[in-house]
């Protein structure tokens, strides 16, 4: 099956279709930062104070040197593989907010961040708050339960680790355009399904104006590329409200044919973190997952990453539906993430 989808695209070259045996032993989608581009970020990070985190932006994190290189990593995140792994933070050496400040000034090269909570977070705390995993309406980034493959709701995600978990909690990604094509080489029937609009939960987070559910598809095919949008917890979330109809076998087939593929040997591309490394990926080609964990003895050593939602200014044109979510689709305006009435955005440094 994957020979045969190989020969496809070939004739149809395109970036974003990739197998784990393109880039497991190639590592052009590392990026490791010099001991000049570290005293330059340490530099950027001095020169930015009295600046709120919450308010820097690419002119405010000026990176002379390191600027050209992530200018290269945003394209190709956006127009290639979908992601890629900066890594030599020293976190071990920094203060949590200059650390924050390095990672948000980094970032600003790549989007503008949004939030991702009713909160108004601007920075989320990848950690096992001790919450119920099976709990539908908690967030399972919260516990040390396995998260299955999934997007965010921004263009850009970004990972930092600071602390790896004493075993498991291993991420992997994969490609969601991958999958999309897979599908429709031999499940057609099924592709149909996934291409009209799901209900999905907005877990309580809702928008001035909104219902508590709204409707997306899975995959969106365009012209030149295909946008996906998927997180199944929030699908099967929508089931606890009495107006939302049940999922069919169909809808449930396709789904389990989703999550199959994406976490199938063929696909699956496992990214071992370490402390200092920062994932990017482009949530609209890429789906990613993490293990199960089990975290040191002590609060201190728990496994850590922050997280950031970044809405690119150079990003492709959203299908309309994605209004819904992201309330605005269009290139060049802020969009993404979560927002409700009364949220102020900010930065927490810790976990709250």
């Amino acid at each position: 099956m994957t020979a045969q989808l190989r020969t496809i695209a070939s004739r149809h070259p395109d970036p974003a279709l990739w197998y784990r045996s393109d880039w497991e032993r190639c590592d052009d989608w590392l990026v490791e930062l010099s001991n000049e581009e570290i005293k330059e970020l340490e530099f950027a990070v001095n020169n930015c104070y009295p600046t709120p985190i919450s308010e820097l932006r690419l002119e405010s994190f000026c990176l002379p040197n390191l600027g050209s290189r992530l200018s290269d990593l945003r394209r190709e995140l956006i127009s290639g593989r979908g992601f890629a792994l900066l890594r030599g933070l020293p976190v071990w050496d920094w203060s949590r907010e200059t650390l924050v400040r390095a990672y948000c000034g980094i970032s600003c090269h790549l989007g503008q961040p949004v939030s991702q909570n009713a909160k108004g977070h601007l920075l989320g705390h990848v950690i096992d708050m001790g919450l119920d995993p099976l709990d539908s309406l908690n967030r399972i980034y919260q516990t040390n339960y396995r998260h299955q493959f999934h997007t965010d709701s921004a263009d850009i995600v970004g990972l930092l680790c600071l602390q790896t978990a004493r075993s498991g909690g291993e991420s992997a990604i994969c490609s969601s355009t991958t999958i999309y094509h897979e599908i429709a080489k031999y499940s057609p029937d099924l592709l149909e399904v996934l291409c009209r609009p799901f209900h999905i939960d907005r877990k309580g987070e809702i928008p001035e104006g909104q219902r508590e559910t709204y409707e997306m598809a899975v995959f969106y095919p365009g012209e030149d590329s295909v946008t996906c949008i998927y997180a199944r917890d929030f699908i099967e979330t929508a089931q606890r409200h009495s107006y939302i109809p049940r999922l069919t076998d169909k809808q449930t087939k396709a789904l389990d044919l989703v999550d199959e593929l994406a976490s199938s040997d063929e696909l699956r591309l496992d990214i071992e973190f370490m402390p200092g490394d920062i994932q990017f990926l482009h949530n609209h080609q890429i789906l990613h997952a993490r293990n199960m964990y089990e975290d040191w003895p002590g609060s201190d050593h728990k496994r850590h990453l922050l997280r950031l939602w970044l809405s690119t200014s150079d990003g492709r044109r959203l299908p309309k539906a994605f209004e819904a979510r992201y309330g605005k689709i269009v290139p060049g305006q802020v969009r993404g993430g979560i927002r409700v009435p009364g949220s102020v955005c900010h930065v927490p440094l810790n976990p709250i």
